[in-house]
C-alpha cells in the first residue's frame, strides 16, 4: 500500500449511492458508477485509497465516455490512475481537485475500476462527485454526488478513521456541534440529498476542459470490448 494502513479494496462491496442518471442517457445505454462504502483515512498523513468503479449495465457498448473524480471541502483528490488532472481554472466551484478519465468504448454488462488516492482533513467534511459524459462532451449521462464520506464517531488517537459513504463527517475537535456550511452559490448539487438535482450544463460549471480533450483523447486510449 502506498500510505501505510490507509486503504479501499476492490472486492469490498461498492455503492451508486447518490448516483442519478443524467438527461442525456441515449437509449439503451446505461451507464453508472461506484464507490466503495468504506473507506480509512490515516491519521497521521489524511490520506486514503478508494476506487471509483464506471459500469455499463446496458444492452449496448458505450461508445466515448470521460469519467470524472472531484473531491470537495475536506476530500482532495492526489491522484487517479490512468487519468489526467483538470485544471483549477476550469473545477466547478467549491471543489478542490479533479481528474478525468478517458474510455473510448465499455462495452454491454463490463465494468472499469480506477485507483483512487486522496488526502482527507479530518477537521473538515468531505464529499466526492463521480460524473460520466458522452465523449470530451458536455453531455452528462449519469452523476454520483457530490456524496459524502464520513464518520460520527471521530478516533483522533486510532491508527486509522474508517469512513462511510453518506455520512456526513463530525470533524475532529472540541466543537462536535457546528452544522457543515451551505453549499456556495454556483456549486454542483449534491445527487446524495433527496430534494438533489443534476446540473443541466457541467459547461457551467467548468468541469471538463474541453480544450484540452483532444490531447487526452490521443494520448490516453482506453478499450475494452
Amino acid at each position: 500500500m502506498p500510505f501505510g494502513s490507509a486503504s479501499a479494496d476492490d472486492p469490498a462491496p461498492g455503492s451508486g449511492q447518490g448516483g442519478k442518471p443524467g438527461p442525456s442517457a441515449p437509449p439503451g445505454l446505461k451507464v453508472t458508477t461506484e464507490l466503495p462504502q468504506r473507506i480509512e483515512v490515516d491519521n497521521k498523513t489524511g490520506k486514503t485509497t478508494l476506487n471509483a468503479k464506471v459500469r455499463n449495465g446496458g444492452t449496448k457498448a458505450s461508445g466515448p465516455v470521460t469519467l470524472s473524480v472531484v473531491g470537495f471541502d475536506g476530500l482532495r483528490i492526489d491522484a487517479v490512475d490512468g487519468c489526467v488532472r483538470i485544471p483549477g481554472a476550469r473545477l466547478p466551484k467549491g471543489s478542490n481537485s479533479g481528474f478525468a478519465c478517458v474510455l473510448d468504448n465499455l462495452a454491454a454488462g463490463k465494468d472499469r475500476s480506477y485507483a483512487v488516492s486522496a488526502t482527507y482533513d479530518l477537521k473538515k467534511t468531505g464529499k466526492i462527485c463521480l460524473p460520466v459524459t458522452v465523449g470530451t462532451t458536455e453531455q452528462l449521462i449519469w452523476q454520483q454526488g457530490p456524496v459524502a464520506f464520513g464518520t460520527t464517531s471521530p478516533t483522533p488517537n486510532a491508527p486509522d478513521t474508517p469512513l462511510l459513504l453518506g455520512t456526513e463527517n463530525v470533524p475532529f475537535g472540541p466543537d462536535r456541534s457546528a452544522k457543515p456550511a451551505p453549499p456556495k452559490p454556483g456549486a454542483l448539487p449534491s445527487t446524495g440529498a433527496p430534494d438533489g438535482t443534476l446540473p443541466l450544463a457541467l459547461a457551467a460549471a467548468g468541469l471538463l476542459v474541453l480544450g484540452a480533450a483532444g490531447v487526452w483523447w490521443t494520448s490516453r486510449p482506453r478499450k475494452d470490448r
